[in-house]
């Protein structure tokens, strides 16, 4: 399983998700100015794993001797979605007011985040395993696997669990565009664990759910409201739409720490809008016309109503939301 994000004594080691599938570069992050960042500009990845690097990126700031409150908005600005993000800042406020600032005890908490990521990721898998559909296809979208954690994932987590188990699945991923984390990243991940994975364009998605093969879909979600509202990348929402449509469940996979019970609906939920040249470009080659306007929105919101299940590591949550997940 790779090692997405590690606390080192030379800092903050992640893998470069940019750099993937065809280059596994390792950069460090000595200062949660660098981490800070590494999720900016997505070199890290994936609600979970960001809320490992936030937290990760308090306690390189402790050591440093940066004032702490500078230090948890510097980090809480980089990225607005992915609630993981925000929970992981306030875990660690907590912990440097309960300790008075004590350095040890805020890197020791930072590797907790990281080791608990991945316990609640295998939980979540376990959790999973049993919707999904022996002898049958599962579709994901974008990337919620170890890259996107800790390690071991979320949906991926699911599909890992499911094939341990002894069902004989395959996977169809989502190319997941303008980004493209289910070409360079999903597919990626599948094929290195031997798990049978075909790669398909995001506009095919309708007509394998249609066909009959598809099981199942699982995903993942960067925040999920009281109401059972699923923020998640660009894309779960048609292909949410088009399983509903074609009688095919719709699985979310997530921890907890992405539950935002504070806000009643999706429509709270801010969405990212990134550069331009993530849909102009690919790697660097212009494809559209010079000073085409750009709408670029990261991420889209899934109403409960298309959500068959939420997969956490307490438990399977089916609507009414408001009140499953508040029982979680």
């Amino acid at each position: 399983m790779v090692e997405t994000i590690q606390w080192t004594d030379a800092g903050v080691v992640m893998i470069d998700q940019r750099r993937l599938p065809r280059e596994q570069i390792f950069v460090t992050c000595k200062s949660y100015k660098e981490v800070a960042e590494a999720i900016r500009n997505m070199t890290i990845r994936g609600a979970p794993a960001i809320g490992v690097a936030a937290a990760m990126g308090v306690a390189l700031g402790a050591m440093e001797g940066a004032d702490f409150e500078t230090v948890c908005k510097t980090l809480a600005a980089t990225r607005p979605t992915a609630v993981n993000l925000f929970w992981a800042i306030e875990r660690m406020r907590r912990v440097h007011t309960a300790s008075n600032g004590d350095l040890a005890l805020l890197i020791e908490e930072a590797k907790r985040v990281r080791w608990e990521d991945i316990a609640i990721c295998e939980s979540i898998g376990r959790n999973g395993a049993s919707l999904v559909p022996d002898g049958k296809t599962v579709l994901t979208h974008c990337n919620a696997g170890a890259l996107a954690t800790a390690g071991y994932g979320t949906a991926l987590g699911v599909i890992r669990a499911a094939v341990s188990a002894g069902k004989k699945i395959d996977v169809l991923a989502d190319e997941t565009r303008p980004f493209l984390q289910g070409a360079r990243l999903t597919a990626w991940e599948l094929q290195h664990d031997g798990i049978p994975v075909k790669l398909i364009t995001d506009n095919m998605a309708g007509y394998f759910l249609h066909s009959g093969r598809v099981g199942c879909v699982v995903v993942g979600a960067d925040r999920i409201a009281a109401n059972g509202d699923v923020a998640n990348k660009i894309g779960t929402y048609s292909v949410a739409v088009l399983a509903k449509e074609n009688g095919v469940p719709f699985y979310v996979a997530a921890p907890i720490s992405t539950l935002d019970l504070n806000i009643a609906s999706g429509a709270q939920i801010p969405i990212e809008r990134r550069a331009d040249s993530e849909v102009t470009h690919v790697f660097g080659v212009p494809v559209a016309p010079e000073n085409i306007e750009v709408e670029n929105p990261a991420f889209d919101v899934t109403p409960a109503r298309y959500v068959t299940a939420i997969i956490t590591e307490r438990g399977i949550a089916r609507a009414p939301y408001a009140d499953s997940l508040r029982s979680l």
